[in-house]
């Protein structure tokens, strides 16, 4: 059974997430306010992030980083965009 939450991010109520996506307060408050889309949006972000500036998740900076970008993107901040990246579909 799904369950809806006013997403914080979309600002609007959706779908919310599944399971709490990341430990400790911060995926607390992402699993109480942000829906499954503004989720995957974020993963299509952070992708995108980890193959522009080519980031190594192994490194504790790159982790530090991603979650702090997560944050911005999902609660409202000035989150870093790939320099120069164009989407497939904008191609």
């Amino acid at each position: 059974m799904s369950r809806t939450v006013f997403c914080k991010k979309l600002q609007k109520d959706a779908e919310g997430i599944g399971f709490k996506p990341f430990p400790g307060e911060l995926g607390e408050r992402i699993y109480d306010n942000i829906s499954q889309e503004a989720w995957q949006m974020w993963l299509e972000h952070q992708t995108m992030l980890i193959n522009e500036k080519r980031l190594s998740l192994v490194d504790q900076d790159t982790q530090k980083y991603l979650a702090e970008q997560m944050e911005k993107f999902l609660f409202g901040g000035d989150y870093d965009e790939a320099e120069g990246y164009v989407p497939e579909d904008k191609k």
